[in-house]
Order: structure tokens, then C-alpha cells, then sequence
């Protein structure tokens, strides 16, 4: 009664994110668990959609940006998608089954179960930086789990938004999957969801868990976090170089796990940076052409200028590696390399969030430890060593949402493994079957055996209830 109570009050008043609310809410009241085939037929639904209009979703992300090369969009967020769905739809049936768990022996002759239910109505809010990644990665897991899912998107996503909003209602039912264009962060985030997911800042992070407080509503968080990347003594500094910066400037730098500041031997210093300077002007002969993205917004633009101008003056040296300059009409950022940076500048106390590398040195792994472990947990801790010894040290010393070892960013889409960060980094997990247990209710089920003896433990309490107890324990149960 109070949930019917609940959709009548959020019809009645009249916004577009409470009338949709409102019809998914009551698809949920009236069909709790969709089966095996129905999450199927959404999977295919949300795959052949992605499949049909690949062209049209890459030309939309590089509008939002203002370039944005079509293959890099291919390869990071459409394939990553994509891939998500199949490995999900190849696993889903033996994850929907209830799993047996064991029983007490007090209680043997009965049984145990989990069951994975539907949350019910789940929100997605979704940055710019990768929009159809992280739109496509948690709709995959909510559809999974069997949810109805609204979706807000980034403003700065606006032509993106406005072609799968149109390609979302042609494809799914309203009271399946909606996207909502034109609603406000703060009306949406105030829905009485059953889950909300969030990617963004930390800051943004607070405001929206505080907001799903006042609904009892459980989130997921992925936040970033300044990611730090090691490069042992033993490792070949031309391959870590080459392997690093290809994910440091991917998307110039607008990657919540891409590398945020590197830990170089402090003899390594100086040939790493000229390293540097070789691979990037390989790979970005013209950074005004479409490989080479730009930054997504003036605010964000003028930011990383400042910040660049503010190491500077602080004493930092900058290597701009590649050969043009800062295109201001195009957003184009060069990327760059900065040695000798102290701790005070803004460019190591803030998540860079474009193509600024800092570089610090170090003389002992230890010195790295308790660098790390003095800020805030990053969403992702990178080490390029063949030593096992030193790769379990930084493991077990240091704790991150996730970790690629001789590589940077990878772990994150392995689709057998959880994403998602800890503390400031974010909290609980998607992708996988993580995903569609982040998503579903387990439900757990106890059948009480046929035969037994519950009286045993029923009041009046005597003597009895005691050398029971004392029973039980002596025997360990």
C-alpha cells in the first residue's frame, strides 16, 4: 500500500523524471522477476542497438568533444560494450540459479538457498569523458540482474544524449530502459530509487550519496582518484614508457584510470623524459588532426593551462612532447611531461584529468609506499616490475580499487573481474558477475526441516536451556 501510495504521489507531480519513475515502478509491482528469456531479449536489445548505429554514437561523442578520433571511440567504448554484453549473456543462466549454501548442523535435514532477485528501479548517472562505456558497462549488469534502469546523462554529452534517447525509446520499452534528457542532477539523484550509480568527482560523489541517503537508496560510486604508476629498476624503461603513455593520452588524458603521476629510479629521470618526447611525437605527428581528442570544455581547457603555468612558476621543468602548440580554438592541450614537481603543487594535489604527466623520483620502493598510503586511495595503482617480490610488495603494501601489472589501465575491462574503487576512490563494484550481483537482492531462504525439535529452544528457560548451551559449545557446533 505504501508503494502504491508512493507512485500515485510521484505521478501526481507532474515532472517527466517522476511520470517515468512512476511507470517503471509499477512495471516492477507487476512483473518482480523477469525470467531468463526477457533479460536475454534486452541484452540483444541493447547489443543490436550499439551494433546498428556505431557511426552514428562516434560521430556524436567527437561533436561533444569538439574532435574526438572515430576509432579510439571503437575501440575503448563501443568494443568494451559490446564484449560486456556477450560475456554477460554467455554466463547469465547459471548466475540467475539460487545457490545452495550449507546448513547448520543443528538444523541438517533442512535447506538453504540463496535466490538473486531484481533491486527493482535502478539510476545511472553518466559522465562525458566515456560516455557509451559508462552508460553501456552498468546497463548491462542492471539488465542482467533483471532492474528497470533511468539513465541521466553528462551535459556536456548533449548530441550523444539526444541520439540514444531517440534510439532508446524506438528499442526499449519506457518501463524497461528510458533516458531522460532534460532533468536536473539534483531531481534525478532524489528519486527513491532501489540503487544509483554514480561516476564523477569525489566532491559530486558526496552530494549524490547524501542525496540517496534521505531514500535509504544504496550506491555505487566510481570517483577517480590521482593513480599512480611505478616503473621498477628492473624493468626495461623503453617498454614501460611505450606502454603508459599510450594510456596516459588516450582520450588526452580524460580517463578516471589513466595514469596520474609516475614514480621513475632517480637515475631513470632525464632518459625517461627524452623516451617520452620519442614515443608521443611518433604517435601524435599533428595533435590538430582527429587522433588526438580535445579537451572537453573551456573550463576544463583553462584549468589544465593553469595548472600546467602554476607547476612552472612553483620550479617544475616542462617537456611538451610533441612538436605543435596549444590550439585554443580546438581545445587541443599538448601532452606534457613534468620533472622536479613538489608536493604543494596543484598538478600532485588534484586528479590531473588531462595530458599533464608529473614525474617524481625515488630510491627505495619504501619511499613510494608511504607516498601512496599518505593520500587518498586511487582508483587504480600501476607497477612495471618482472620482480615478483617487489610486485607482491606494492600489492599487499598499498590498497587501490584496482591494479595492472606491466601495464596501465587493462584490469579494467576484464570482464571476469570486478571495476570500482575504495574510500575516496569510489565504493562497490560492476562488471561481470560482480555486476549482476551489485544489482540483485540476494535473497537468502531457510526451510526449516521436516523433522526437528524447536520447542528445545522455547521459554520457559531452565537448567536444560543451560546444559544446552554448554552442549553445543563443548561440541564445537
Amino acid at each position: 500500500m505504501a508503494q502504491t501510495a508512493q507512485i500515485r504521489q510521484l505521478r501526481q507531480s507532474g515532472s517527466e523524471a517522476e511520470r517515468v519513475y512512476s511507470i517503471q515502478r509499477e512495471a516492477c509491482l507487476r512483473q518482480p522477476y523477469p525470467d531468463y528469456a526477457e533479460r536475454v531479449r534486452n541484452l540483444d536489445r541493447l547489443e543490436r542497438l550499439i551494433l546498428d548505429h556505431t557511426d552514428d554514437i562516434a560521430q556524436a561523442i567527437a561533436r561533444d568533444f569538439g574532435h574526438r578520433s572515430a576509432v579510439e571511440t571503437k575501440l575503448l567504448e563501443i568494443f568494451g560494450v559490446l564484449s560486456g554484453i556477450r560475456d554477460t549473456r554467455r554466463h547469465l543462466k547459471r548466475w540467475m540459479k539460487p545457490q545452495r549454501r550449507k546448513v547448520s548442523i543443528l538444523f541438517a535435514t533442512g535447506k538453504n538457498r540463496v535466490i538473486p532477485q531484481p533491486k527493482g528501479v535502478v539510476g545511472i548517472v553518466v559522465p562525458w569523458n566515456y560516455p557509451l562505456f559508462l552508460l553501456g558497462g552498468p546497463l548491462t549488469s542492471v539488465l542482467a540482474a533483471g532492474n528497470r534502469c533511468m539513465i541521466k546523462m553528462a551535459a556536456n554529452s548533449r548530441h550523444l544524449c539526444a541520439l540514444l534517447s531517440e534510439l532508446f525509446a524506438q528499442t526499449f520499452p519506457e518501463d524497461v530502459v528510458a533516458i531522460l534528457p532534460d532533468v536536473k542532477g539534483s531531481e534525478f539523484t532524489a528519486l527513491p530509487f532501489d540503487h544509483l550509480v554514480f561516476t564523477g568527482s569525489a566532491d559530486s560523489g558526496k552530494v549524490v550519496m547524501r542525496s540517496a541517503a534521505d531514500n535509504l537508496c544504496p550506491v555505487t560510486l566510481e570517483l577517480g582518484g590521482k593513480c599512480p604508476v611505478i616503473i621498477g629498476d628492473d624493468y626495461d624503461l623503453a617498454e614501460a614508457a611505450a606502454r603508459l603513455l599510450y594510456t596516459k593520452f588516450i582520450n588526452a588524458g580524460q580517463t578516471c584510470v589513466a595514469p596520474d603521476y609516475l614514480f621513475v629510479p632517480a637515475h631513470k629521470a632525464e632518459a625517461f623524459a627524452k623516451l617520452a618526447g620519442d614515443i608521443v611525437r611518433r604517435r601524435y605527428p599533428d595533435i590538430d588532426s582527429d587522433n588526438y581528442t580535445s579537451i572537453i570544455d573551456e573550463r576544463s581547457y583553462q584549468r589544465l593551462r593553469a595548472t600546467l603555468e602554476e607547476a612552472r612558476a612553483k620550479g617544475a621543468r616542462a617537456f611538451k612532447l610533441v612538436d605543435g602548440d596549444f590550439n585554443d580554438a580546438l581545445r587541443k592541450f599538448p601532452p606534457h611531461l613534468l620533472l622536479d614537481v613538489s608536493d604543494d603543487m596543484r598538478v600532485m594535489q588534484e586528479e590531473v584529468f588531462g595530458p599533464i604527466l608529473p614525474v617524481k623520483t625515488y630510491r627505495d620502493p619504501a619511499e613510494i609506499i608511504e607516498f601512496v598510503n599518505r593520500g587518498d586511495r586511487p582508483l587504480a595503482l600501476y607497477v612495471f616490475s618482472d620482480d615478483a617480490a617487489l610486485q607482491e610488495r606494492f600489492l599487499y603494501q598499498t590498497l587501490s580499487g584496482g591494479v595492472t601489472i606491466n601495464h596501465c589501465v587493462f584490469h579494467a575491462i576484464q570482464h571476469d573481474m570486478p571495476f570500482g574503487g575504495i574510500g575516496a576512490s569510489g565504493m562497490g563494484h560492476y562488471h561481470g558477475y560482480e555486476g549482476f550481483v551489485e544489482f540483485s537482492k540476494l535473497r537468502p531462504v531457510f526451510n526449516y526441516p521436516k523433522v526437528g525439535k524447536p520447542d528445545l529452544f522455547y521459554p520457559p528457560y531452565t537448567r536444560m536451556h543451560d546444559l544446552l548451551f554448554a552442549l553445543v559449545n563443548k561440541l564445537k557446533l
